[in-house]
């Protein structure tokens, strides 16, 4: 057994977080599952919850495999990486995929397999390498705003574009996410206003634009807008069937929760597996199970800090900030559209959400995560045997010197030949 958990190397603290989150998952997802057997009519319960243990599963061989894997060799991807993704992205767009009557561009059909997933996901990943590349590439570099459009503000506006349309959140999040990303590497803050101040010109615009012609902008366009104008809302006319049933969900909750699978709201909850977890979470295991959640969120959020820190190679510390930070700030949102802290984004809790892009793209990041702090562990214990080689040598040269001295005082004679 010691054996084999010596396979699973980096930041142990990272592992155990992952590993809870995974293991906990099971119960809210197993509550779900109920709703959707017996009021959506989706499958069984059984069958939902092995669909749930694959997906974990193959996420946890996922990280497993990654982080065996030297982060350095992502050098010679990054930088090229982000193009063919924006390409499957567009082809995505322009497919029209309808699920259950409703348009899901956002989704990508593997031929031949009933499998679907979501693109935007590995453009988010291939972005964030691709900054961190730029970053340590051009770490010493004074460059020019116009020349940083070409190599950094059109590879982000080639995978945020065609996002945009069909997963405004997702868009939003990934430009955000890109930015602080760009801070955090020093890149000059005046450009970062300047693109910053565009973009919110830009979705203020559309905004405007969306609600004086409702008639001829995609139906995803008015969807946004609705999100928007229901958000804290308190008018009769405006539909929050979600955000509403999700309060009552956490209002039941009360301190302690009304137990494992007795949620109520579930069945009134429309995706309570996946986008509103969060409530069902806190409607059965309370204030105090919602604070425990968002704690090891916020566990894992040091953690990252920690391997950042400690991290030698800026494209490493780079990778862990992009990526790390993406996967708590999409718990936070998800937390977040739960309490009505933010307006209905349709993102996930990361681990503890079902569908598998989700969760297999999250532990591609934790892979990714962990072979950094891997190979900083790999460094420090390297730097330890050679100190301990190096104080062996002393130890040996000391003993020598003494032996020779015990043998100078013993026969004067010798220590004359020495001399």
């Amino acid at each position: 057994m010691r054996k084999l958990l010596s396979r699973f190397q980096g930041d142990k603290a990272i592992w155990a977080y992952v590993i809870l989150l995974a293991l906990f998952s099971f119960m809210p997802v197993f509550s779900a599952s109920t709703n959707l057997v017996h009021v959506v009519g989706t499958g069984t319960i059984i069958g939902l919850l092995l669909k749930h243990f694959f997906h974990i599963f193959i996420g946890i061989v996922i990280i497993y495999v990654v982080h065996r894997i030297p982060f350095d060799k992502l050098k010679f991807i990054a930088p090229v990486a982000w193009f063919p993704v924006f390409l499957l992205l567009v082809f995505t767009a322009l497919q029209g995929m309808v699920i259950g009557g409703a348009n899901a561009s956002r989704w990508l059909k593997v031929p031949g397999v009933n499998i679907s997933f979501q693109p935007s996901s590995i453009g988010w990943i291939a972005l964030m390498a691709y900054l961190a590349w730029f970053l340590w590439r051009f770490a010493d570099e004074k460059y020019t705003f116009k020349w940083s459009l070409l190599w950094v503000w059109l590879p982000i506006g080639l995978i945020v574009l065609p996002i945009f349309p069909s997963n405004l959140s997702t868009a939003a999040i990934i430009f955000f996410m890109a930015c602080v990303l760009l801070f955090m590497g020093k890149y000059p803050v005046k450009y970062l206003t300047k693109v910053i101040g565009a973009g919110a010109i830009f979705g203020i615009i559309m905004f405007f634009a969306v609600k004086a012609f409702p008639d001829i902008m995609p139906s995803r366009f008015n969807t946004w807008v609705a999100r928007v104008d229901r958000f804290g809302s308190d008018e009769k006319d405006v539909d929050r069937y979600q955000i509403d049933n999700a309060k009552i969900a956490i209002a039941q909750g009360r301190m302690f929760g009304v137990g494992p699978g007795k949620s109520i709201q579930k069945n009134f909850l429309p995706q309570s597996s996946s986008d509103f977890i969060y409530a069902i979470i806190v409607e059965e295991f309370g204030f105090l199970g919602g604070i425990v959640v968002l704690i090891v969120y916020v566990l894992l959020l040091w953690r990252f800090l920690v391997v950042s820190s400690k991290a030698s190679n800026l494209f490493g510390k780079y990778l862990v900030v992009g990526l790390g930070f993406s996967i708590v700030f999409q718990s936070f949102i998800n937390m977040g559209v739960a309490v009505e802290i933010f307006p209905t984004t349709g993102q996930p809790l990361p681990l503890i959400s079902s569908g598998g892009t989700s969760i297999w793209m999250t532990c591609v990041s934790l892979g990714i995560i962990l072979s950094v702090s891997r190979r900083e562990e790999e460094v420090r214990q390297q730097l330890k045997e050679n100190q301990e080689k190096e104080e062996e040598f002393r130890r040996i040269l000391e003993e020598q010197e003494l032996q020779q001295a015990q043998i100078d005082e013993s026969n004067p004679m010798s220590a004359v030949i020495n001399k």
